[in-house]
């Protein structure tokens, strides 16, 4: 019994025990300076965070659950405007045996995407690279992937409050591209048959629909989501693929899948996303 209290502090979050192996390195805890975080993600990998920059979203973790869930059998991903690296570290622990290219132009947030990769044990499976993706030298005209993930930043300059941190602002307003470049990107390097996901306004819904008629490709599936039930859904969810991988009769329609609520009226964790959050690592 006297191992219990440490087994308990690896391998427990809130009562809950996390599933997978610990990360090499991840035991004990390095040196977290006073301006970073470093705060669980999935199952025991840890992400490096500002305290007073842009934070992990809602929007990261459920364009990688939606997007690995559609494309399991995946072997390589890219990760389009990576940021800290939110995104391609739940895809990475959902699709253990995957590569990554991660593509961020602000030097800071890929700072942290290198020290998380470091932590958790998946340097041998990252290629970080910091950069504006919508440059052609950011990745090379024959790479190829079969799963590509975006949360762009969705809000046009000047339409909000842009905030007071420079890494917020670049994280959620378009400084550098829009979802049209996101997708005209994401389809230029899939593999045949590979699989785009991202997350987008659902009031902002023709934007994406414009971006991907732009693209030649085509919005297989699509889920809005909820973010308290009874409300209107905020963000949805997409899966497109090219409109040349799909048979013809696919061509022209997308599945609209049932609404995913976050939290019940209550305020209470709804049981499905409960089940979801157990599908990325994280206590329900």
């Amino acid at each position: 019994m006297a191992d219990r209290p440490m087994h308990l502090h690896s391998s427990h979050f809130r009562g809950w025990a996390k599933p997978g192996p610990m990360p090499p390195g991840g035991e004990p805890a390095p040196d977290v300076p006073p301006g970073e975080s470093l705060d669980a993600i999935s199952g025991h990998f840890r992400l490096f965070q500002l305290r007073a920059g842009h934070r992990f979203s809602t929007d990261d973790v459920l364009t990688a659950w939606y997007g690995s869930s559609w494309a399991p059998t995946a072997s390589r991903v890219l990760d389009l405007g990576s940021g800290i690296g939110s995104v391609g570290m739940v895809a990475a622990w959902r699709l253990p045996g995957a590569r990554f290219v991660t593509i961020e132009a602000q030097e800071e947030s890929v700072r942290l995407a290198r020290k998380s990769a470091a932590y958790n044990g998946l340097t041998a499976r990252y290629d970080i690279r910091l950069g504006d993706f919508r440059d052609s030298e950011a990745l090379g005209a024959d790479e190829q992937f079969d799963l590509v993930l975006g949360s762009p930043p969705y809000f046009p300059l000047g339409t909000g409050n842009e905030g007071d941190h420079p890494q917020k602002i670049q994280c959620r307003f378009e400084v550098r591209g829009d979802i049209a470049d996101y997708t005209r990107v994401a389809t230029a390097h899939l593999a045949p048959g590979g699989l785009f996901a991202c997350v987008f306004p659902s009031k902002q819904l023709d934007r994406l629909q414009r971006a991907a008629a732009d693209a030649a490709a085509v919005i297989v599936r699509r889920r809005p989501v909820v973010f308290r039930e009874g409300d209107a859904p905020l963000v949805e969810l997409f899966a497109m693929m090219r409109s040349g991988d799909l048979p013809e009769e696919m061509r022209g329609r997308t599945w609209v899948e049932p609404a995913l609520v976050i939290r019940s009226a209550s305020g209470d964790v709804h049981p499905e996303y409960a089940a979801v959050k157990l599908a990325f690592g994280f206590p329900p």
